[in-house]
């Protein structure tokens, strides 16, 4: 038996171990054998890279310093580069332009050495602004032809500073010298997504919405024919007027593409449950793929590139289902897709594919009726991995390996609590650690200290899977409780518009809530609890902390202090976000007043942490110094880190480090424990002993 007390454990996940196994995959797509992702990697600055492979350790960068693949579009961006026929297409983040990159000749693919990067230098296809960033773009595909391009372009107008972004949906005709023109093909709408063409290249599709909604609350699915002319070198581009497939201001539609056979896919949550659904443009008739509930095929499209379904190569679709928040993987057969079997599949009709994956970040078919799938498991990091029916599934890449032996990793305990009217949801991680096969053990009736963390958003999840930023924690000594409150996503539409009207009070009483019944279980020691959150769940920190004394201490990461500086100093994505979840601005006014925590500091009782990125276009820098100016003002112990260069989301190696050593230090001066780890004090800390 081997005694520490809780925070003291001696873990082997130091906050640099974990800064370099914070690396994160994304954009999974497959292509004549060989499989491609992006990175983006804390330890190169947080550059985001294009890497190939042809199989297990055969993986190789595409392009390097100073080329990162990353979009700014909706400041979140996502779907940042695609595969076309030959060329592999990015949006580079310096300028914001696509690029091409020659990746596959016909007669020569399968001799290109993995080992070196591609010798073609990437050629820009959009034009180049008079003011850097005006021009941004995402989410794009490739005509059959080749010479078409579809995407996402943001424009940012110079003339004034507080103007919204204009989105729309351009055509770019791909010039031989990479040159192009651009054609507008759907404007007017405030926000656009998945502009797709169809396999013969004769429709393009895409999803558009407009203020106030976001994308989970109401969307519309349009088709147009297109018409491509050629006159000599000359490409032409026009496009018809569009069709409403599905969709309106109540219903949100994502994830739509085509199938192979021409038929138009995509997720639709009119019945309470996101549903796949398929719309064959011969017939102008739509008809149910699945009819679920309690269970959906269907994600918040926070970022662009969320689909949740594949093609296999035999004309199956691979489809994420997602169950109380936890991610499993289905297959529907084409005759489904096709409408020649009856239908709708009911939940126990979907055919399960066996993986261990709890959270699916992308999935990509490869040959055979194979599929890849870039996710994470309970046991370890983010990895990819190669799955065969009826075979033991293939780790085909996880960057810097498995951080933790199993007798340090932590597995979620699915709980369910009561809180205000109704009941909430968390995954609870309790203190995991072993030497020399010997599972550490607190001092004699000693309790561990709780960190209750909630997710950003706030319409997003926590999923039971695998996370370095848990178990930092949990191999310390710590619990953990990782909170779906009221509004979250992953349990069904009724679920997530519970936060409508509520964002503030229903996620406030749910980390309470989870807190109190932890403690009263005799799990944790409910004389030190601590709640972290960022963005969003920055917001529901500093509520938290000033609506009760539950918790002992606070770390807000680039938290919410001032909503009605939010209402009128954000991006546009977000900008008339919050009239769903606190009421239209500047009409209910007094509610924006009333739940702003800087309104409200006379009830923060206890020492707080913020920490915050400079260049943070989301949660401006001004919120948090907003707070840190009236914890000072109370004489609360407490520090502020602001770090240079960051934007909403720590991305660089030093900053993760230095963020989590920090608040290491702090837990351990509020609850009175010595951390095994070398942590100092931050020079900006002012009332700690």
């Amino acid at each position: 038996m081997v005694r520490y007390p809780y925070g003291s454990w001696p873990s082997p996940l130091s906050a640099a171990k974990m800064a370099s196994g914070a690396t994160r995959m994304s954009g999974l797509a497959y292509q004549a054998g060989q499989l491609w992702w992006s990175e983006s990697r804390p330890a190169d600055k947080g550059r985001t890279t294009l890497v190939r492979s042809a199989g297990p350790s055969e993986s190789s960068d595409i392009v390097g310093d100073p080329w990162s693949v990353r979009s700014s579009v909706h400041e979140y961006g996502g779907a940042s580069w695609w595969l076309g026929s030959s060329c592999v297409y990015f949006v580079n983040w310096e300028d914001q332009r696509i690029y091409q990159l020659d990746h596959s000749r016909a007669d020569d693919v399968t001799d290109l050495s993995l080992s070196q990067r591609v010798a073609a230098q990437p050629v820009p296809i959009t034009p180049e602004p008079d003011d850097s960033h005006r021009w941004r773009y995402a989410d794009g595909d490739e005509h059959r032809d080749g010479d078409l391009v579809a995407a996402v372009r943001e424009t940012h107008s110079a003339a004034s500073e507080h103007s919204e972004p204009v989105n729309e949906v351009v055509v770019c005709v791909v010039q031989p010298n990479g040159s192009s023109d651009l054609t507008v093909v759907a404007t007017g709408a405030d926000f656009y997504a998945a502009p797709r063409f169809s396999p013969d290249g004769s429709f393009i599709s895409w999803i558009e919405w407009n203020h106030p909604q976001m994308p989970w609350d109401g969307t519309e699915l349009y088709v147009a024919e297109v018409t491509r002319t050629v006159v000599g070198s000359d490409v032409a581009v026009t496009v018809d007027a569009p069709k409403l497939v599905a969709g309106n201001s109540q219903t949100s539609i994502m994830g739509a593409n085509w199938t192979s056979g021409g038929q138009l896919v995509f997720s639709n949550d009119q019945t309470g449950f996101w549903n796949l659904e398929c719309y064959s443009p011969s017939s102008g008739a739509v008809h149910a793929v699945t009819s679920l509930s309690g269970a959906e095929i269907g994600a918040p499209q926070w970022v662009f590139g969320t689909q949740q379904w594949v093609e296999l190569s035999t004309g199956d679709l691979a489809a994420v289902l997602t169950q109380a928040a936890t991610d499993s993987i289905v297959t529907i057969t084409s005759d489904v897709i096709a409408g020649s079997q009856n239908g709708p599949l009911a939940l126990e009709q979907l055919s399960p594919i066996e993986s261990t994956v709890t959270r699916v970040d992308d999935l990509a078919a490869g040959s055979d009726g194979d599929l890849y799938v870039c996710g994470l498991t309970v046991e370890g990091p983010s990895e990819i991995a190669h799955v065969v029916s009826g075979q033991p599934k293939k780790v085909v890449h996880q960057p810097g390996g498995a951080p933790l032996g199993p007798d340090w990793i932590s597995k979620p305990q699915a709980i369910e609590f009561a809180s205000g009217n109704g009941t909430a949801h968390a995954f609870y991680y309790p203190p995991t650690g072993g030497i020399d096969g010997h599972a550490i053990e607190p001092e004699a009736g000693e309790l561990p200290p709780l960190i209750v963390m909630g997710h950003g958003g706030p319409t997003s999840h926590s999923a039971p899977a695998f996370s370095l930023k848990v178990q930092y924690w949990t191999s310390r000594g710590f619990g953990v409780a990782d909170v779906n409150y009221r509004g979250s996503t992953g349990f069904g539409r009724d679920y997530r518009r519970m936060l409508n009207g509520q964002w503030g009070v229903v996620d406030v009483e749910d980390c309470i809530a989870v807190a109190d019944y932890l403690a009263a279980e005799g799990l944790v020691d409910p004389k030190r609890m601590a709640i972290r959150g960022g963005s969003a769940g920055g917001f529901t920190v500093l509520r938290a902390l000033e609506t009760s004394s539950t918790f002992g201490a606070g770390t807000s990461l680039y938290g919410v202090a001032d909503l009605e500086a939010l209402a009128t100093d954000t991006h546009k994505f977000e900008s008339r976000y919050l009239d769903g979840i606190i009421g239209p601005y500047p009409e209910r006014q007094d509610i924006y007043k009333e739940r702003s925590p800087i309104n409200h500091t006379a009830g923060l009782n206890c020492p707080l942490l913020v920490l915050q990125g400079t260049e943070d276009k989301v949660v401006p820098p001004s919120q948090s110094e907003a707070i840190v100016e009236a914890v000072a003002a109370k004489g609360l112990p407490h520090a502020y880190i602001a770090f240079e260069g960051e934007q909403h989301g720590f991305r660089q190696a030093d900053t993760i480090v230095r963020s989590f050593e920090i608040e290491l230090w702090f837990y351990s001066q509020v609850f009175g424990f010595d951390p095994a780890d070398d942590v100092t004090a931050p020079s900006e800390a002012v009332g700690f002993d």
